[in-house]
């Protein structure tokens, strides 16, 4: 199976009770050959809106993040540990997402095989690591995750765009040395890789083009 017909499963997902509260499941979106993959916690309300992951103020944080290091949204690969829109933008509980992922986000990487998965925020690591680990303390380490795939752990934009002043600049700065190193490893496991594009991708352009027809 391709990425293309599990998109096809997923757009027929009603398994799980998340299910009745979002316009549509929400799926991935980048180039399913890249060696990274970056993995949030779940859409929110824009993102539900225009069916991609990472597309609303937190996604635009991460596209200046990833031009940074210079890695473009087309090159990799972004997806969630849920994919419908908890009511009300809440958090999804462990249960929530062990249930999705085991469903989607595990078949994704089975098929995308990545040489490294990034994990956005505390939903991510306590999926791919485990729920004792906290972002605060375990970001930056390196682990394997149950399926055998390399992952580090940084913090996800929104929580950035909760922060205020020094806080929220060394915060950034801890982001930036996190996709340094995640990209350098990614290099290393697949020399020759392009990550990034000459431009920035304006995935708002895209997708809704995709929605007017």
């Amino acid at each position: 199976m391709d990425l293309d017909a599990l998109a096809k499963e997923l757009d027929q997902c009603e398994q799980c009770p998340l299910r009745k509260d979002a316009i549509a499941p929400v799926g991935w979106y980048g180039n399913p050959h890249s060696p990274i993959v970056f993995v949030g916690e779940g859409p929110g309300g824009v993102e539900d809106d225009f069916g991609c992951p990472l597309i609303g103020p937190s996604g635009q944080l991460l596209d200046k993040a990833l031009w940074s290091v210079q890695m473009t949204r087309d090159r990799v690969l972004t997806t969630n540990v849920i994919k419908c829109r908890p009511k009300n933008n809440r958090t999804p509980d462990i249960a929530e997402a062990s249930f999705c992922a085991k469903l989607w986000l595990e078949r994704e990487l089975e098929i995308i095989q990545p040489k490294v998965i990034v994990a956005l925020g505390g939903v991510a690591l306590h999926y791919l690591g485990n729920p004792d680990m906290r972002i605060t303390r375990d970001r930056g380490q390196w682990f394997r995750t149950e399926q055998g795939f390399d992952c580090i752990a940084t913090y996800h934009p929104a929580y950035l765009l909760r922060l205020y002043g020094k806080q929220q600049v060394a915060a950034k700065w801890d982001v930036f040395h996190d996709l340094q190193a995640a990209k350098a490893r990614a290099e290393m496991l697949a020399p020759g890789y392009q990550f990034a594009s000459e431009e920035k991708v304006d995935l708002f352009k895209i997708f809704r083009r995709r929605i007017q027809g």
